[in-house]
C-alpha cells in the first residue's frame, strides 16, 4: 500500500484534477490511499473570510470556483451543497459574535480539504474501475491536541488509522490533509502546509511502502528556482538531508514530513503532476555521498534575533535552562543560538510572541531584539568532515562583502548554517550556488 499525497496545485482545476486520475489509475496495482489538500489558493480565501468584513463577496468567489470545476468534470452540482450551507451559517454566526477565535479559524479552514476530497472521490468513482470514497481523516482516527492552528497527533491515532483503513480494504479512499479533530470533536489544524505531514503520518500508521508527495515541480532542486536560474535538480536524498533542507526554508516540503517516516523508514518521493514521468526526488534512509558533498543551497526568512544579556550568567549554574524555560512556556521552537560568558543570542520566527518573550525575558535580564534577518544554510551528508566546505562558503561570503550575522556547524553533521540581514540572502544563495554547482 503506499500513500498519494496531492497538493493544492495538483486539484487546482478540473483539468489537474484529471490528471490527478490518470496518475492515480496508473498505480492502482499498489493500493493508493489519497490524501488531498484545498484546490489551489482556496486556503488563503478561506483566511481571507475569517476576518474580513465584507463577506459576501468572498464566500460568492468560493462557492463560484468549487461549482465551475463541479461543472466542468460533469459531477453532481449539489455534491457540495451541505458543505456551502454549513459554511454560510458559520459565517452568520461569526458576523453576530465579532470575532473569529483560533477555534473558529480551524473550522473555517477545514472546508477546503471537505470540499477537493469529496469532488476528487466523486470524479474518481466515475474513471477508475475500483469503489472510491472520501473519508474525513478524523473518522479515519487522527487525532490531535487541542492546539488550534498547530496541533498535533496524539499517540493512539496510529493504531485507529490503521483498524479503520483495513475497514475499507476494498474501496480506495481519499481523504483531508491538514485538518483532524481533538479528543473533544472540535475541528483542528496541523499548520499550513500540514498535509504533507499527515500523508507521512498516515503512511507510518498503515505501515506504507511508499510516501508521495505530488506537487508543481519535479522534486527538490538545488536552491530556489526565483533565485538561481541554472538550479539542477537533486536526484536523491538521505531522511537527515532533506529534514534539514525543509526546516531551512526548501518549500517542496513540510518541515514535519519527515519524522513519521524516519520513525518508520518509509521512503518518500516528491513528484510532479504535471510531469508524472519525471523520477522527481527520492528519500530514503542512506543515499551515497555526492562528488561535491553539498547537496542544495536552502534559505528561510522572517527570522528575528533575541539578544540576552546579564552578569548573572557567568559560573552560573541552570540559568540556560531558565532562558529555554520562558520559550517552552510560549511554545515556541529556538533555530540558532550563540553563547558567551554573560550574553546568549538566539533565533526565533517573526510570527512567535516575541513581545510576551521578551517580557518574560526581562524579568532577569536586558534584552534586545533585531528583526529583518535570515538563515542560509549549506545541506549535504559530511559536510562537517569535508574540511573545505567552511573554507568555500565563508570565501563567497568575503568576496560578496556580505557580513555574518551568526554561524551554526557542528549541531548537525550534514549543513554549515549562518545568519545575514535578509537583504542579503540573494546574494548569499547566488554566490555559493554559483561555488558549488557551476
Amino acid at each position: 500500500m503506499i500513500v498519494m499525497k496531492f497538493g493544492g496545485t495538483s486539484v487546482g482545476s478540473p483539468q489537474q484534477i484529471q490528471k490527478v486520475s490518470k496518475i492515480v489509475a496508473s498505480q492502482l496495482d499498489q493500493n493508493p490511499l489519497i490524501v488531498v489538500s484545498a484546490l489551489s489558493g482556496v486556503t488563503n480565501l478561506l483566511v481571507e473570510l475569517s476576518h474580513a468584513k465584507e463577506k459576501a463577496p468572498i464566500l460568492k468567489n468560493l462557492l463560484e470556483r468549487h461549482e465551475t470545476v463541479l461543472a466542468e468534470l460533469n459531477l453532481d452540482k449539489n455534491l457540495l451543497h451541505t458543505e456551502f450551507e454549513e459554511l454560510q451559517s458559520l459565517m452568520s454566526g461569526v458576523e453576530l459574535l465579532q470575532e473569529c477565535t483560533q477555534r473558529t479559524q480551524d473550522r473555517i479552514l477545514s472546508f477546503g480539504e471537505h470540499c477537493s476530497s469529496k469532488i476528487l472521490a466523486a470524479f474518481l468513482n466515475q474513471t477508475l474501475d475500483k469503489p472510491v470514497k472520501a473519508i474525513c481523516s478524523y473518522e479515519l482516527g487522527l487525532r490531535t491536541d487541542s492546539r488550534f492552528g498547530k496541533a498535533t497527533p496524539l499517540d493512539e491515532s496510529k493504531e485507529n488509522i490503521l483498524y479503520n483503513v483495513k475497514n475499507h480494504a476494498q474501496e480506495i479512499i481519499v481523504t483531508t490533509g491538514f485538518i483532524a479533530k481533538d479528543l473533544q470533536d472540535n475541528l483542528t489544524t496541523l499548520g499550513r502546509g500540514g498535509s504533507d505531514f499527515s500523508a507521512a503520518y498516515i503512511g507510518a500508521a498503515i505501515g506504507a511502502t511508499e510516501i508521495q508527495i505530488w506537487t508543481d515541480v519535479s522534486g527538490i532542486m538545488t536552491a530556489d528556482p526565483k533565485i538561481v536560474e541554472n538550479v539542477k535538480h537533486v536526484g536523491s536524498l538521505s531522511f537527515e538531508e532533506a529534514s534539514e533542507l525543509a526546516y531551512y526554508g526548501a518549500k517542496v516540503l513540510h518541515p514535519s514530513t519527515m519524522i513519521p517516516a524516519i520513525e518508520k523508514n518509509i521512503p518518500v518521493r516528491i513528484l510532479n503532476t504535471n510531469f508524472p514521468d519525471h523520477p522527481g526526488t527520492f528519500i530514503y534512509k542512506d543515499t551515497q555521498k555526492s562528488k561535491s558533498v553539498v547537496k542544495a543551497i536552502a534559505h528561510r526568512d522572517g527570522l528575528t534575533v533575541i539578544n540576552i544579556t546579564t552578569p548573572r550568567m557567568l559560573n552560573q549554574h541552570g540559568f540556560l535552562a531558565k532562558i529555554f524555560d520562558v520559550f517552552r512556556d510560549h511554545k515556541v521552537s529556538v533555530d540558532m543560538v550563540s553563547t558567551s560568558e554573560i550574553s546568549v543570542s538566539l533565533t526565533i520566527s517573526d510570527h512567535d510572541p516575541i513581545a510576551a518573550i521578551v517580557q518574560d525575558l526581562h524579568a532577569f535580564s536586558k534584552v534586545t531584539v533585531e528583526k529583518g534577518l535570515s538563515v542560509v544554510s549549506v545541506v549535504g551528508e559530511g559536510v562537517r568532515e569535508d574540511q573545505n566546505i567552511p573554507a568555500r562558503v565563508f570565501t563567497v561570503l568575503q568576496k560578496e562583502n556580505i557580513p555574518v550575522r551568526m554561524i551554526s556547524l557542528g549541531a548537525s553533521k550534514i549543513n554549515l548554517s549562518f545568519l545575514v540581514d535578509s537583504e542579503f540572502v540573494k546574494k548569499s544563495v547566488k554566490g555559493l550556488h554559483q561555488a558549488f554547482f557551476v
